[in-house]
């Protein structure tokens, strides 16, 4: 009886239930009790089964899927930015911080050291948790991708729920999720009246000069056993000076070549490239799918995330990095590759990023 008392601890969230519940049976993405994908994706590709999966996650990871030593970041003081500039920060995997045009985004923040409902599981690599809470300004707009714990972090959440003290401010203004994520937030103490919770292919109108599309994503949900009860989803987030792709896990589908076209580009795509495996192929970009994803979108930048922080996958740890650098070798692409903590220059595309995981062991 004790493992199922367990699994009623806070940090796992909750189903959505009541009006939400509600709202979300009427979800065209909604059907037999799930959300769905746009196309079918099986759970397991290339011939896998849950047994031969589990035995390879659990003892077929290569020796260097962990860095053995600490990896190069740095560490930019948030807290001093211009309000001018426009710039993005990674803090490794796919948190993230952006100031665009006079405003602050925060995306999947990770702050509590671990990817998982336990501290002692899925440890960040050393060197790449350089980050708290505490380093942040206040955050206009807190945006989540969806409810996996290497994207919704029950211990960073309730840090940013609270006030700054030297300030006085909240910490976060609003929180932009997927239709069924704000069933986690309000239960973790989030006022309703802060939390913008939407279905695929809404327009959210947030102040004057900004606005926020939902966009589909080919991915899945769950911090339980019961899964897909919860929105995965992308968004578009357009500025009076920048259109941006905030892209949340996906495998590949016509849903990429379907925004490029619909938003006409952008000016950054942010896309994961990680902890992917032929085992489970239609979930996560695989290597040779990640430049097709940012040419389908027409972006002029690409930030590829998703990697850097966590061993999630049975990849070596630097790998992902590695082959985007040298896939990009025939296309000419213009990928960011900035270590933790790096200014990345919003308005300069000439930035020129350093190789930072070569030579680390």
């Amino acid at each position: 009886m004790r493992i199922f008392g367990l699994f009623k601890m806070a940090r796992f969230g909750k189903m959505p239930a009541g009006e939400r519940l509600a709202k979300i049976r009427q979800s065209p993405n909604y059907r037999d009790g799930a959300f769905q994908n746009q196309s079918a994706t099986p759970t397991f590709t290339g011939g896998a089964t849950y047994p031969k999966v589990m035995k390879q996650v659990l003892f077929g990871r290569p020796e260097r899927s962990k860095p053995k030593g600490e990896i190069p970041s740095m560490k930019t003081d948030l807290l001093s930015l211009d309000p001018g500039d426009h710039c993005l920060v990674w803090f490794g995997h796919s948190s993230y911080f952006m100031q665009v045009d006079g405003r602050r985004f925060l995306v999947d923040p990770v702050f509590s050291g671990s990817a998982s409902p336990f501290s002692f599981m899925t440890r960040a690599f050393k060197g790449a948790d350089r980050y708290t809470v505490d380093d942040l300004p206040a955050i206009d707009y807190l945006i989540i991708t969806h409810d996996h714990y290497d994207h919704l972090d029950y211990k960073t959440i309730l840090r940013l729920r609270s006030v700054q003290v030297k300030t006085l401010r909240p910490r976060v203004g609003k929180v932009i999720c997927g239709l069924g994520t704000g069933e986690h937030l309000e239960y973790w103490g989030y006022d309703p009246a802060r939390i913008i919770e939407e279905d695929w292919h809404q327009q959210i109108d947030l102040e004057p000069g900004f606005t926020m599309h939902t966009v589909p994503t080919r991915h899945f949900s769950g911090r339980w056993f019961k899964r897909n009860q919860a929105l995965w989803t992308s968004f578009v987030l357009q500025t009076p000076g920048m259109r941006i792709f905030i892209g949340g896990d996906s495998g590949y589908d016509k849903h990429f070549a379907e925004i490029g076209n619909a938003f006409g580009g952008f000016d950054l795509a942010i896309l994961e490239n990680g902890q992917y495996n032929p085992y489970w192929s239609h979930i996560h970009l695989m290597p040779h799918e990640i430049l097709q994803a940012a040419k389908d979108l027409k972006a002029k930048r690409i930030f590829p995330v998703h990697s850097g922080k966590f061993a999630l996958g049975n990849h070596v740890w630097d790998e992902p990095l590695s082959l985007i650098t040298e896939n990009n070798k025939n296309e000419m692409l213009n990928i960011i590759t900035p270590m933790i903590g790096e200014k990345v220059e919003l308005d300069n595309p000439g930035q020129v990023f350093k190789e930072w995981w070569r030579g680390v062991e």
